[in-house]
C-alpha cells in the first residue's frame, strides 16, 4: 500500500477541496496521513470514517501559556514562577524578552506560525511517504523539509503571484520552492495556462467540483429559522466572507430587488463591517447573517434558496480566473445563480444556462437579475431543470480520476 503525506493549513474542519481529495486517494487504496492544524478544542489524532487519518498540530509558542497566565495574574502561577526564578535567575530575561514580543501582533503571528511549521515537518518525518501533498505554498515548505526520498505534489488552490493581501514575495517563494516539485495542480485551464507562462510547465487540473449525490437533499426550513414568510425567495451567499468578494454590493442592491430576503452563511475577516454595512441599509430587515455550518449540513441550507450569488469582484488574476466551489454548489442544489462575468464562471453559466452574468460593481444590476429571476416563473424553472443536468456534469465522482491519474503516473 502506498502512503501519502497531506499537509494543509487549516483545523480541516470545513476544507471541502481536501476532504475529496483525501477520500479520493483512501478508496483508491493509499494510506493518508492528513496533517493540520490544532486550535485546541480537536482531538490530536483521529480517523475520519472515509479512511484517511487526521494529526492536529499545535503551533502555540513555548512559554505561550504561562505568559498568558501571567498578564491575567494567575497566583498559582506567579507563585511557580517566583520560587523558579530564585532557582533560576537567568530565566529573568528571557521571560522579559519573550513577554515584550508577545505583546506585538505580527511577532506573535509569525512565531505561531513557524511553531506551526517546524512542529508540522517534526510530526511527518517520523514516518515514511511514498508521496508528500501539499496543499498550497503555505505548506510546501513542510511537504519539502519532510520528504526524506518522497515525490512532491504541489496543489496550489490560488494563484500565488497575484492575489488580495499578498506581495511580490509569494511569487519568489514559489518559483524557488517548485525546484523540488515533482507534479503541480491547478483549479482550472485558465490558471494552468498561466502556470505554464510564468514556469513553462503546464500543471494538471483539478476542478474543485461537489462531491455527487443522487438526490437533492431536502431543504432545510430556513424560513421558519428566519422568521420570514413560506413564499419569500431566499437570495443566498454562502462561504468566506471576505474582501473582494462582491459582498458590499449585494447589500447596496437591496433597496433595487422587490422580493427576497438576502442571507450570508459563513464567517471571515469583514464579517462584522458588513454587518454594519446592513444595519445602516433602509432593507436591514430582509438581510440576514448565519455562522458558517458544518460541510454534511451545507447542502440542505443551498436548497432552501431561490437564488445563489458568486458576484466574486475582478481585484487580482487569482479573482479573475477562479472557478469557485460555490458556484457547482449551488447547481448541485439546483439553484439558479447570479454570477461574475469572469471567464472560468462564465464557461459554466452561458454554456449550461443556469443563471445569469451580471457586472458585479454595479447593485442595480445585480438586483435587475434576481428581479427577472424571481419574478420570471418559466426562466427561473428552465434554469433548476437545467441544472439537473449540469449536476451530473461538474461532480468530484468524474473529476477524482484526473487526481489519480496523477498519482499513478508519480508511481510509474
Amino acid at each position: 500500500m502506498k502512503r501519502v503525506g497531506m499537509f494543509v493549513w487549516n483545523t480541516f474542519t470545513n476544507d471541502a477541496r481536501v476532504l475529496r481529495e483525501c477520500t479520493a486517494l483512501a478508496e483508491a487504496d493509499y494510506h493518508v496521513d492528513l496533517y493540520c492544524l490544532n486550535d485546541g478544542s480537536l482531538p490530536k489524532m483521529e480517523h475520519h470514517p472515509a479512511g484517511f487519518r487526521i494529526l492536529r498540530i499545535d503551533r502555540t509558542p513555548p512559554l505561550e501559556t504561562t505568559l498568558r497566565r501571567i498578564r491575567k495574574r494567575n497566583p498559582i502561577t506567579l507563585m511557580a514562577g517566583a520560587g523558579l526564578l530564585l532557582l533560576f535567575p537567568w530565566l529573568i530575561p528571557v521571560l522579559l524578552i519573550l513577554y515584550v514580543l508577545q505583546k506585538s501582533r505580527f511577532v506573535r503571528y509569525a512565531l505561531y506560525n513557524i511553531f506551526g511549521i517546524v512542529r508540522m515537518t517534526r510530526a511527518a518525518r517520523k514516518h515514511s511517504y511514498d508521496i508528500m501533498h501539499a496543499n498550497d505554498l503555505n505548506t510546501l515548505p513542510q511537504a519539502i523539509f519532510s520528504a526524506k526520498g518522497a515525490k512532491i505534489v504541489y496543489d496550489s488552490h490560488e494563484v500565488q503571484t497575484d492575489r488580495t493581501g499578498y506581495g511580490k514575495g509569494q511569487g519568489l517563494f514559489e518559483r524557488h520552492l517548485l525546484r523540488f516539485v515533482n507534479r503541480t495542480i491547478v483549479e482550472n485551464e485558465t490558471r494552468a495556462d498561466y502556470h505554464a507562462s510564468l514556469y513553462g510547465e503546464r500543471p494538471a487540473v483539478l476542478h474543485n467540483y461537489p462531491f455527487y449525490q443522487e438526490f437533492v437533499p431536502s431543504p432545510r426550513p430556513l424560513h421558519q429559522e428566519l422568521g420570514i414568510s413560506e413564499d419569500e425567495p431566499i437570495l443566498l451567499y454562502q462561504g468566506g466572507i471576505q474582501e473582494g468578494r462582491g459582498l458590499e454590493r449585494l447589500i447596496e442592491a437591496m433597496p433595487f430587488i422587490r422580493s427576497g430576503t438576502l442571507l450570508f452563511i459563513g464567517d471571515g475577516k469583514i464579517k462584522t463591517r458588513l454587518q454594519e454595512l446592513a444595519a445602516q441599509s433602509p432593507e436591514r430587515e430582509r438581510i440576514h447573517f448565519l455562522n458558517k455550518v458544518p460541510l454534511d449540513q451545507l447542502p440542505t441550507y443551498t436548497a432552501a434558496a431561490t437564488v445563489g450569488f458568486q458576484v466574486l469582484q475582478n481585484v487580482c488574476f487569482n479573482h479573475y480566473s477562479a472557478s469557485s466551489n460555490k458556484l457547482f454548489e449551488y447547481m448541485a442544489a439546483l439553484v439558479p445563480v447570479v454570477a461574475a462575468d469572469l471567464p472560468e464562471i462564465r464557461r459554466v453559466v452561458e454554456t449550461e444556462a443556469v443563471g445569469l452574468l451580471v457586472d458585479v460593481e454595479s447593485p442595480e444590476a445585480i438586483a435587475v437579475a434576481v428581479n427577472q429571476i424571481v419574478e420570471e416563473d418559466g426562466l427561473r424553472q428552465a434554469m433548476k431543470e437545467r441544472t439537473k443536468q449540469a449536476r451530473r456534469k461538474y461532480n468530484w465522482d468524474k473529476e477524482k480520476g484526473r487526481l489519480l491519474h496523477v498519482y499513478r503516473e508519480m508511481m510509474r
